[in-house]
């Protein structure tokens, strides 16, 4: 079992922990629709050191990941960061990952804890360009200060102008103190906020730090339970629920990071051209229920006949509305916004709208 750098700050919070991608995370702490509302209506501090950090450098940097990831790096400047994906040269998704351009022939990717090991092995197996690479996971640290309020706590710890830090951008500078902080603009809850990237034994003054300047804000700790209602309230992906080694970025949505530009010859780039051309069978779509159920990971979809029509990938009920919500497959007619399907629910066909 592994430990981020602030494992003995969140057991004497009362936080309850379980094992997450072999490490030892924070699931709740007061309560998941407590969290969830913190953070959509002022700010919340999620420990995200678990997520692994790779450093790809050289000449042949920018080649090899062109290559590698279905977005395109070109035009791509210093301080921005984008989101893309590694296909598996079989038409399904290795990780989806973010890569951070961090300086001449530098640049940082940003993978999922439980794809780490995956992730290095197959940039290392397809490194025809010579790259060098380094899995910094164990040296960086990572939390993510999220909500409307986020900007308003942080700026009292830094003299860098936050409101400039675009979307997707990032900076490095000082940060409560600590010199050399990556400061970026990405999030995974919709709410807005900024992500943190320092050295661990920074880690208990950082956060002691923040939490002081947010105490007026009513700044709370948050988990991966909220983390995950958040995400999926706002339409993000979660890989291992809605995307993984089966699905295409074609099917889940995600035709907006995989470019068919000049030049780029990505991995699996002919299969999903083809895809993208003649269509697919299925797609990932997000649905509300329009009756009281919870519609839960696996459950079948099915249309007004009760024919199979595809299944919930990711399922929850919204905390403040109580309304469930969730993510799924499903075939591809049904998968226009407005469209109805039916999630069985425990043999009871509960109504959901697509989304």
């Amino acid at each position: 079992m592994n430990f981020t750098p602030f494992i003995n700050i969140h057991k004497s919070l009362g936080a309850k922990l379980h094992e997450f991608a072999g490490y030892y995370m924070p699931i709740e702490y007061s309560g998941i629709t407590d969290e969830h509302l913190t953070v959509r209506n002022a700010v919340g501090v999620f420990d995200v050191s678990h997520m692994g950090e790779i450093w790809v450098k050289g000449p042949k940097a920018f080649d090899f990941l062109q290559r590698m990831t279905t977005n395109d790096l070109t035009g791509l400047p210093y301080g921005k960061a984008q989101y893309t994906c590694l296909p598996n040269g079989k038409g399904g998704i290795i990780d989806d990952i973010l890569i951070y351009h961090y300086e001449f022939q530098k640049y940082l990717l940003v993978v999922n804890a439980s794809n780490l090991e995956k992730d290095w092995n197959w940039l290392n197996d397809n490194n025809k360009e010579g790259v060098e690479m380094d899995n910094a996971s164990e040296w960086m640290a990572q939390l993510a200060i999220q909500g409307p309020k986020a900007i308003d706590v942080l700026q009292k710890l830094t003299s860098i102008n936050l409101s400039e830090l675009k979307y997707y951008h990032f900076t490095v500078g000082e940060m409560a103190g600590v010199e050399e902080v990556i400061i970026s603009n990405t999030g995974y809850t919709g709410a807005g906020g900024f992500e943190l990237y320092f050295s661990p034994e920074y880690g208990e003054k950082i956060w002691n730090t923040i939490f002081e300047a947010g105490e007026q804000f009513g700044i709370k700790p948050i988990g991966l339970g909220a983390r995950d209602t958040l995400r999926l309230e706002s339409g993000f992906c979660l890989y291992g629920n809605d995307i993984d080694e089966t699905t295409s970025p074609i099917e889940a949505g995600l035709g907006w990071i995989t470019k068919f530009v000049d030049g780029k010859n990505f991995i699996d780039r002919p299969l999903f051209e083809r895809q993208k051309a003649e269509g697919v069978y299925r797609k990932l779509v997000r649905f509300d229920l329009t009756e009281r159920g919870i519609p839960r990971q696996g459950y079948t979809i099915v249309n007004e006949t009760n024919d199979v029509i595809g299944r919930v990938t990711s399922g929850t009920i919204l905390p403040g509305t109580q309304t469930g919500i969730g993510m799924g497959y499903v075939a591809t007619q049904y998968a226009k916004s407005g469209s109805v399907i039916y999630i069985d629910i425990r043999g009871k066909k509960i109504q959901a709208k697509v989304k």
